[in-house]
């Protein structure tokens, strides 16, 4: 059993090595608690579980940390919202930082709550790699982190995902950054559908993010695998990239080794350059998560 207050040693060792201006971050990967993995979103701590019940020394923690804390059950086919550990003492509801960008997070919005905090590296790249006039192109964009951070960096941004509440909290995580959601674009529909929309429109972006989930089916029962399909997607956003530009290829899907990915994305954009980046630092339990920047 772990000692008594790890949880809290172990916030405060990740905090130590955030960025400046970071408040969301993984705690707990699956170690010290097997099955169990801890975020701290802005003070508040969200515990997700995999085939486990809560611990009781990390229940007793949890209580005696003062914090909101809130717990999440990992279970296929279970997409509940958290359920609060104990009555919040804080609104649900708030704004959360990744070196210095605002997001809204909703910790009763459903199954997640907004950001997806392994992406946290991925973002600060785009970021830099975006410049002044830059069109990019955010497909499956969910609640448009990626966006956000492109049109800090100056770019114009298109976002583009299922559910037009997502693309309403995009609008509302610009506002909270200063940005004007007006002097963007956001589509609403199917990404496969708006890129070969896009292609014989001769709509090019200098970048592409490409963060699909790992299985989908359209309004006409066709199902979307990405262990399957991901290379499809890859050369369909190709065919609306600028010359030399880039795109961002992530999956969380386990069924994918690096190697396989790979694979899948160097056939979609045959001759591009690709670098595979690791996952965020405070996630050191199993890398899930493949990531690849092309570049044209």
């Amino acid at each position: 059993m772990p000692a008594p207050g790890t949880l809290l040693r172990l916030a405060a060792d990740k905090e130590r090595r955030l960025l400046p201006g970071t408040d969301t971050f993984r705690v707990a990967d699956g170690s010290p608690w097997p099955g169990v993995f801890v975020d701290s979103l802005a003070g508040r701590f969200l515990v997700s579980l995999r085939d486990v019940e809560l611990p009781a020394d990390l229940r007793r923690e949890l209580e005696a940390s003062g914090r909101d804390s809130f717990i999440k059950h990992l279970a296929k086919g279970d997409k509940a919202a958290p359920a609060p550990l104990l009555t919040p003492t804080q609104p649900t509801r708030f704004e959360a930082q990744e070196c210095g960008v605002r997001f809204i997070l909703d910790m009763q919005s459903g199954y997640s709550q907004g950001l997806f905090i392994d992406q946290r590296d991925n973002r600060a790249a785009v970021r830099r790699l975006c410049r002044p006039g830059d069109t990019v192109l955010n497909l499956f964009a969910y609640t448009g982190a990626f966006s956000v951070c492109a049109a800090l960096a100056g770019a114009s941004t298109t976002t583009l995902d299922l559910a037009q509440p997502c693309l309403h909290w995009c609008r509302e995580n610009m506002a909270a950054n200063g940005l004007d959601p007006s002097q963007h674009f956001f589509c609403k529909g199917d990404a496969l559908h708006w890129l070969t929309r896009f292609a014989h429109q001769g709509r090019r972006f200098r970048g592409i993010v490409l963060d699909p989930p790992t299985f989908s089916r359209d309004d006409k029962g066709r199902i979307w695998r990405a262990e399957r399909d991901y290379g499809d997607l890859v050369a369909r956003a190709a065919a609306c990239l600028e010359p030399g530009g880039w795109m961002l290829c992530t999956t969380n899907c386990r069924k994918l080794s690096p190697a396989a990915f790979r694979s899948l994305v160097s056939a979609g954009a045959p001759g591009a350059r690709l670098r595979a980046e690791p996952m965020p630092f405070d996630f050191d339990g199993e890398p899930y998560l493949k990531t690849l920047f092309v570049n044209t």
